[in-house]
C-alpha cells in the first residue's frame, strides 16, 4: 500500500505547506476543539467545521460565542433514507450519489467535514442506534459505506468514519468493555473498517465510546495505532466521539489526535504540563499536529472555490429514488400488490401514514426542506381509486410511555374495523414510534406496540386483503401475525422522500428492490447475542464469537421469519450457467452467472454470492458468508451475464494462533443466491491453502505435527524410521490414534514404546524452524 510524505513545516513536523513556528501551547490547542462543532486554528493551521449528519446534515441555527451551538434546533437540510434503509439498497452507487449531494449542501454550508457514516455491525437487534448502521454483515457495511466516503471526499468534503471500533449497543455506551476475541474482532467488528480505511481512505476516523477488552478505544494504542495505522495505512486523523476522552495525555500515546468538543482550555493545559514534565513526548504531541495540520487544510482546500448552488428540489427527488429503492416487499400472497388503478376502495389505517417516522432520533436527527406524507402521496397516486383514512391509534406524546396502552382508544379502533369492513383493500401503517429507539438507549423487545397487534387482528378479522407496511428504524418482530397478512412491505425510516417511494411501490410505479441487510428473527430468544446483550457490570462479552446475524441463525439451522438478503419482486428471475475462474495474478476470482427476468415487468435483481469453506476445516466456520454482490436490472425477457470478482483473500479466516490471514486449503463452495436461504446455483472450487507459520515445539500435539505442511512429513519420516512393532500397531490402531491426536508431541516422546524421542522432538523443531526462516518471520506459538 502506497502512503504519502509531505515536508515539514518549521515548528508542524510532516505538516505540508510552510508556516510560522508554533508554540508548545498552540500545539496543544490544535488537539482539541475551539468549540461544538469546530476544531481550533494556530498559526497557519485553519478551523475545520464540522456537522452530524451521516443521512443529511444537522445544521445549528445559531452559533454562539467559541463556537457552541443550540442542538435542539436545525436549518432544513435534505433528509436522506438513514443507514438502515440505504443498507436495504444493496447500492453502492446509490450511497455515493446521496454522500455526493450532502457534501453539496455541506459546502453551501461552510461545513468541511461529516460525522459519518457509522459502519458499526449490528450485533442485536435491540441495540438503539441501529438505524444509523448499514447491516449485520461486514461486506455490505463495507461497500455501502465506503462508497459514502468516496462521494463525500471526491466532492471536497471530509468523512469520519465511525464509531470505531465495537460499538454495537447503547446500555452503559460510555464505560462499557465490549470483550471479544481476536478472530470476531478482525473478522466482523473490524473488518468493514479495514476495507475502507485501506481502499477509500477516509480523511478522520472517530473513535468510540466504549473499552474493547478492557481498554478504553480512545487510549487503545493497539487498535488506533497498531492496527488502524501501522497494519492498515491509515494517514488521517483520529478524533473523538463527543465526551469520549478520559485522560487526554494517555489518549496522545495511543494516537488519539483531536479531542471533542474542546474544554475550555482545561485539558490543553494538561498536554502542556505533560511535555513540560517529560510525562509526554513532544514528538508525539507533534505527530498528531502534523496530521491535523494536513487535515485542517485538505478539509478547508475547497474554501477557495465557490460552493456550487444547491438544486433542493433535485435532491428531494434523489431522496425520494433513494428510497425507492430502500423498500423491502417481504411477502406478497396472491399478488395482492401492486394495486390496480381500479383497485376500488382503498383503506389507509395507521396514524404513520398521515403522521410519518422518517429518521431516527439524537445526534443524527435532520430538520428535512419538505416531507412527503405517505397519505398525502397515495391520495395522489390513486388514479380512480378511492382512498380513505382512519387513524386507527394515536402515537404517544414527548412526555408519554411508549409502552403505554393509552396509545389507541377504542373509538380510533372501532373507527378502522368499520372502515376496513367497508373497503376492498386494506393498507395498514404500523411501525415503532420514537420513543422506542434513538442513540442513547436500547430497546428491551422488538414487538410492535401492543395497540397496533390488537388493531391489526381487528382489521384482519373483517377484511383479509390487507398489506402491513412497517416504519421502523430497528427490526420488529413480525411473528406471528404475519401469517395472517397476505402482503407485507418493511419501510424501515425512508427520509424526506419515503412518503411517495411508498405510494409508487404500493400502487406499482416502482417495482421493490430492497434487500434485507439483517435477519428477521422469530423471536428476540433465537438472536445469537441474545445470551450475552447488554452485559453486566461494566462487560459485555461477546459469546456468539463470528457466529454474528445470518451467520449465527444459519449454522444453528434456526428458522426466521425472513432471512437475510430477502426481498421480492413484481417480476421473476432466473440464474444458470454458474462459471467461477481465477483471474491471471491467482488474488482473485470471477464468477460468472446469466440472470434472465422471466417476468412481465421491468425489475432490478441483486445477485448475491456466497461461499462455504471446506468441510474438513480445522475452525468453527460459519454455513456460508457473504463474499460480493451485484444488481442488475432487466427488461422482461432480458437475460444478461453478471461477473462478481472475489478476492482470495477475503476466503481467509483469522487465525489467533498464527495471528494472521489464512485460507484454508481444500474444496470452498460458491453459490448465487437471492438470500442466504434461497440458494439458487452452487460450484466447488478447490483452493491452495496458505502455508502454516507455526514454530512446532514438543507441546504441540500429535495432530497439530502431523497437518503441519512441514513437521507433517519430518514427522512421519521419523515414525517410519524408529518403529517397532509396539508402536507402527499403535499407530495403526484408528482408536489410538484419536487418542493420541491430541497428546504433546513430547508426551508421546516420553513413552518407552515410542519410535521418536525427547533428542528427535528437538532435531524435529529445528528443522520446522529451519525451514520457517526461509520465509516470512514465523508465529512463535508456546501453547
Amino acid at each position: 500500500m502506497t502512503h504519502q510524505h509531505h515536508s515539514p513545516a518549521p515548528g508542524v513536523p510532516g505538516a505540508p505547506a510552510a508556516g510560522g513556528e508554533l508554540s508548545l501551547a498552540q500545539k496543544a490547542s490544535l488537539t482539541s476543539g475551539a468549540g461544538d462543532f469546530v476544531t481550533q486554528a494556530a498559526g497557519d493551521v485553519p478551523a475545520v467545521s464540522l456537522s452530524d449528519g451521516p443521512h443529511g446534515l444537522r445544521l445549528p441555527k445559531e452559533q454562539g460565542d467559541g463556537g457552541q451551538v443550540d442542538l435542539h434546533s436545525a436549518a432544513p437540510a435534505t433528509c436522506f433514507p438513514p443507514a438502515v434503509a440505504l443498507g436495504s439498497s444493496w447500492d453502492p452507487q446509490l450511497a455515493g450519489r446521496v454522500a455526493a449531494a450532502i457534501a453539496a449542501e455541506a459546502r453551501a454550508h461552510g461545513v468541511h467535514v461529516v460525522l459519518g457514516p457509522g459502519i458499526n455491525i449490528k450485533r442485536s437487534p435491540l441495540c438503539g442506534r441501529n438505524f444509523e448502521y448499514f447491516s449485520e454483515d461486514p461486506l455490505v457495511t463495507a461497500e455501502v459505506g465506503g462508497a459514502m466516503v468516496r462521494g463525500l471526499q471526491e466532492a471536497g468534503v471530509g468523512a469520519a468514519l465511525k464509531h470505531y471500533a465495537a460499538n454495537n449497543q447503547e446500555t452503559d455506551r460510555m464505560r462499557v468493555s465490549a470483550d471479544i476475541d481476536e478472530r470476531p474482532l478482525r473478522e466482523i467488528y473490524l473488518r468493514a473498517f479495514e476495507r475502507i480505511v485501506r481502499r477509500d481512505r477516509p480523511w478522520s476516523v472517530m473513535s468510540a465510546y466504549n473499552a474493547v477488552n478492557g481498554v478504553p478505544l480512545s487510549e487503545n494504542h493497539r487498535l488506533l495505532t497498531g492496527i488502524l495505522r501501522t497494519e492498515w495505512g491509515f494517514d488521517g486523523v483520529v478524533m473523538s466521539d463527543w465526551g469520549a476522552v478520559r485522560d487526554r495525555v494517555p489518549a496522545l500515546r495511543a494516537g488519539l489526535d483531536l479531542q471533542m468538543p474542546g474544554t475550555g482550555g482545561r485539558t490543553d493545559a494538561e498536554v502542556v504540563a505533560a511535555v513540560e514534565s517529560g510525562e509526554l513526548d513532544a514528538r508525539t504531541l507533534d505527530r498528531s499536529v502534523a496530521r491535523l495540520a494536513l487535515f485542517a487544510r485538505r478539509a478547508t482546500a475547497a474554501d477557495a472555490t465557490a460552493a456550487d448552488e444547491v438544486s433542493y428540489e433535485a435532491h428531494h427527488e434523489l431522496a425520494r429514488t433513494a428510497a425507492e429503492r430502500c423498500v423491502v416487499l417481504l411477502k406478497n400472497d396472491g399478488e395482492l400488490l401492486p394495486l390496480a388503478p381500479d383497485s376500488g376502495t382503498v383503506a389507509v389505517i395507521g396514524e404513520m401514514a398521515r403522521t410519518p417516522r422518517f429518521q431516527g432520533a439524537g445526534s443524527s436527527q435532520v430538520t428535512p426542506t419538505r416531507l412527503d406524507v405517505p397519505l398525502d402521496c397515495l391520495n395522489a397516486a390513486a388514479n380512480g381509486a378511492s382512498v380513505t383514512f382512519a387513524a386507527g391509534y394515536a402515537l404517544p406524546s414527548a412526555e408519554a410511555d411508549a409502552d403505554a396502552d393509552a396509545d389507541a382508544t377504542d373509538d380510533l379502533v372501532e373507527e378502522a374495523e368499520r372502515l376496513a369492513a367497508g373497503s376492498d383493500t386494506v393498507l395498514l401503517f404500523l411501525g415503532l414510534p420514537a420513543q422506542d429507539e434513538s442513540e442513547g438507549f436500547d430497546r428491551d423487545h422488538i414487538d410492535l406496540p401492543a395497540a397496533q397487534v390488537r388493531l391489526l387482528e381487528r382489521v384482519v378479522a373483517v377484511n383479509p386483503r390487507v398489506v402491513v407496511v412497517l416504519s421502523n428504524g430497528g427490526v420488529v418482530r413480525t411473528a406471528p401475525w404475519h401469517d395472517r397478512v397476505p402482503a407485507l412491505v418493511e419501510g424501515w425510516l425512508l427520509g424526506q422522500g419515503g412518503g411517495a417511494a411508498l405510494a409508487g411501490v404500493l400502487f406499482g410505479s416502482v417495482n421493490p428492490s430492497g434487500r434485507l441487510a439483517e435477519t428477521i428473527p422469530l423471536r428476540l430468544e433465537d438472536s445469537p447475542s441474545h445470551l450475552s446483550f447488554p452485559g453486566e457490570e461494566g462487560h459485555v462479552r461477546y459469546g456468539e464469537g463470528v457466529f454474528v446475524g445470518y451467520r449465527g441463525y444459519d449454522k444453528r439451522r434456526a428458522e426466521v421469519a425472513f432471512p437475510f438478503g430477502h426481498g421480492l419482486s413484481y417480476t421473476t428471475f432466473t440464474y444458470s450457467a454458474l462459471t467461477v475462474l481465477p483471474e491471471a495474478d491467482g488474488a482473485r476470482l470471477e464468477l460468472r452467472v446469466r440472470v434472465a427476468n422471466t417476468g412481465q415487468r421491468a425489475g432490478r435483481e441483486v445477485v448475491q454470492i456466497y461461499s462455504r469453506g471446506p468441510a474438513d476445516s480445522r475452525v468453527a466456520r460459519p454455513e456460508r458468508e457473504l463474499r460480493g454482490f451485484a444488481s442488475v436490472e432487466l427488461a422482461p425477457g432480458e437475460e444478461v451475464e453478471v461477473r462478481v470478482s472475489v478476492d482470495r483473500a477475503d476466503l481467509a479466516h483469522y487465525s489467533e494462533r498464527e495471528a494472521k490471514w489464512r485460507v484454508e486449503g481444500g474444496v470452498h463452495h460458491f453459490e448465487v443466491a437471492a438470500s442466504s436461504r434461497d440458494i439458487r446455483l452452487t460450484v466447488p472450487v478447490t483452493l491452495d491453502g496458505d502455508p502454516s507459520r507455526i514454530l512446532l515445539t514438543g507441546r504441540h500435539t500429535l495432530a497439530e505435527w502431523l497437518e503441519h505442511p512441514v513437521g507433517g512429513p519430518l514427522l512421519a519420516e521419523a515414525f517410519a524410521r524408529g518403529r517397532t512393532d509396539e508402536s507402527a500397531g499403535a499407530m495403526a490402531d484408528p482408536v489410538m490414534r484419536r487418542f493420541l491426536a491430541g497428546v504433546p508431541l513430547d508426551v508421546i516422546a516420553d513413552f518407552p514404546q515410542s519410535s521418536v524421542g525427547p533428542e528427535d522432538v528437538i532435531t524435529l523443531s529445528a528443522k520446522v524452524a529451519a525451514e520457517a526462516a526461509g520465509g516470512e518471520p514465523p508465529a512463535d506459538d508456546d501453547e
